[in-house]
């Protein structure tokens, strides 16, 4: 054998064991997931019998539709929509409005301020849920859609996140645009949005993603049931004569469906951003 050849048996050796090392790596994060819709379509008993088995001896489908009747579940998914679209759009508003300040506007503080407010992102948001809860209390707002909301909405990620993506569009555009007449926020919404459109993408899906299974937090504020989230409504199939895993595990495989939905119509401006991320060179 060459050494030529011998190169390219190293290499394509080297390229199996690297995709077998990825692919179970996958396997791994994928079991999760497989477990979950594997308790979904069996009995109650089934899920709780030991020795435990990877695939049920009946296929119970019929749990999918018995856990959308057994409770409000649509009602149920059209809060959650409520909650995280709202949370979603008033996330990307006010982070293109403080990205564009912090990237653009020359003011005194301003690297001081930004990094006070990157400072926030270091207080565990666990040690906020109390003083939260007493504001959204004293201002009447527990049991409403704006108490669950509006804490929410005022994250410092999305800001930084859209400053950075900001900071690498070219200046001559905005100074172009600022020589034809136009304001601050004209050049904000012309130009720097529909430029950022991968960045503000991947905010939106991840902010969408994480409200959706956002559970402590509607859990502590939404008091009555008619209001409550997806992850808090099912909480409902814990009742005192037992719990019923099958039906949980089937409600919470349907509420993944839409953020899978969601993250296969927007995978091109995920991909967009990551590489437009990378070629910031961590501006």
């Amino acid at each position: 054998m060459t050494t030529r050849s011998k190169s390219r048996a190293g290499t394509l050796a080297l390229d199996i064991l690297n995709h077998g090392a990825l692919g179970l790596v996958a396997l791994l994060f994928l079991f999760p997931f497989f477990w979950m819709v594997s308790n979904a379509v069996r009995s109650n008993a089934e899920v709780l019998a030991i020795p435990v088995r990877i695939l049920p001896n009946v296929f119970e489908w019929g749990n999918f539709a018995a856990t959308w009747t057994q409770l409000p579940f649509g009602r149920f998914f059209l809060n959650s929509v409520i909650v995280s679209g709202s949370v979603t759009i008033i996330t990307v508003v006010v982070s293109c409005l403080s990205g564009y300040a912090f990237a653009r506007l020359k003011f005194p503080g301003r690297d001081a301020l930004l990094m006070a407010y990157l400072g926030t992102l270091m207080v565990p948001s666990i040690m906020l849920i109390i003083p939260l809860f007493l504001i959204v209390n004293s201002l009447g707002m527990v049991n409403t859609f704006q108490g669950v909301i509006l804490p929410v909405a005022f994250g410092t990620f999305g800001s930084f996140l859209l400053r950075q993506f900001f900071l690498s569009i070219p200046m001559e555009l905005e100074e172009a645009a600022r020589i034809d007449g136009a304001s601050r926020l004209r050049i904000l919404i012309s130009i720097i949005v529909p430029l950022s459109m991968p960045a503000i993408g991947l905010l939106s899906l991840f902010t969408f993603i994480g409200q959706w299974n956002n559970f402590l937090w509607p859990l502590i504020v939404m008091t009555g049931a008619d209001n409550a989230t997806l992850p808090v409504g099912l909480t409902q199939f814990q009742t005192q004569q037992g719990t019923a895993w099958n039906y949980i595990m089937a409600g919470a495989t349907l509420s993944m469906l839409p953020g899978i939905v969601l993250a296969i119509l927007l995978q091109k401006l995920i991909y967009n951003s990551i590489a437009l991320n990378a070629g910031m060179g961590g501006r």
